[in-house]
């Protein structure tokens, strides 16, 4: 035991210990220079690629929009096409289209609707479902929901019984702008509660949507699931849906609970006023 503690009562480790320390910070802080001067040097670059690309994008996107151009009609440009491979442009090519999407309607939306199909950035997106990351796959599901891509619609509506709430509320969200009330019939079968936030954007949805078409609502009121029931009745009262009042009136006569039918009651009291 004492041949264990003699080289460290004698200290004879202490200056290699020490010259090793040195040598190890003065390694260490080298690294983080050059990680922080390739990181500057990476953002510094995709600042000019993100001018030089936009004004190319913004000028291609103008013949689409406000000219009869289609994407087949650029496979000429050898250039164009090499920038649709990489990455970045196709990153930025698709912001903007989705900010001009967002501001057009009509001929002008379809039109972006159909190069967003031709220029395969709908394929992009379906992969961003695939991805592993939750961020990845709302960006994809918010993707295909504003360029109205309706058979995304089986895929998006896997998403809303995830148990993470972003995601669920954004696939929620798309089903509705895509079908409706199709996009939540399916939670009456919902077996966990959905919380009042999840209701909020639910019901945000409906209005920012303008969905005419309510058939299906009335279903969320035969759910065994109290809170599926809450966001139904919620629903009706705030998107006014008077001809639901026979419904209502029946779950005030057989509601699971007290709270229920108090709620029930109160919608009643709202609607018939």
């Amino acid at each position: 035991m004492e041949n264990v503690w003699e080289p460290y009562e004698k200290k004879d480790w202490v200056v290699p210990f020490l010259i090793f320390s040195i040598y190890l910070f003065i390694g260490g802080a080298f690294v983080l220079y050059l990680s922080i001067v390739w990181s500057r040097n990476k953002k510094i670059k995709r600042a000019k690629l993100d001018i030089k690309y936009t004004e190319i994008i913004e000028r291609m996107l103008s013949t689409v929009v406000f000219e009869d151009v289609v994407f087949s009609d650029f496979q000429q440009d050898k250039d164009l096409i090499l920038l649709f491979k990489k990455t970045f442009f196709r990153e930025l090519v698709m912001e903007t289209i989705i900010n001009l999407h967002k501001n057009y309607d009509g001929v002008y939306a379809q039109k972006l609707e159909q190069f967003y199909k031709d220029s395969g950035l709908i394929k992009d997106s379906f992969a961003k479902l695939r991805n592993l990351r939750w961020e990845k796959k709302c960006k994809g599901i918010t993707e295909l929901a504003e360029f109205n891509i309706y058979d995304a619609f089986d895929s998006i509506i896997t998403f809303s019984k995830v148990r993470k709430k972003t995601l669920k509320i954004t696939a929620i969200n798309a089903c509705i702008k895509l079908a409706g009330t199709k996009g939540i019939v399916h939670l009456a079968e919902h077996p966990n509660p959905i919380d009042d936030w999840t209701q909020l954007n639910i019901i945000g949805a409906f209005k920012k949507h303008d969905i005419g078409d309510t058939k299906g609502v009335e279903l969320l009121l035969e759910s065994k699931n109290t809170t599926v029931i809450t966001l139904g009745l919620k629903l009706i009262r705030e998107l006014k849906l008077t001809q639901k009042i026979p419904y209502v009136v029946q779950l005030a006569d057989r509601a699971p609970n007290a709270l229920i039918k108090y709620e029930a009651q109160n919608v009643l009291q709202t609607l018939t006023v």
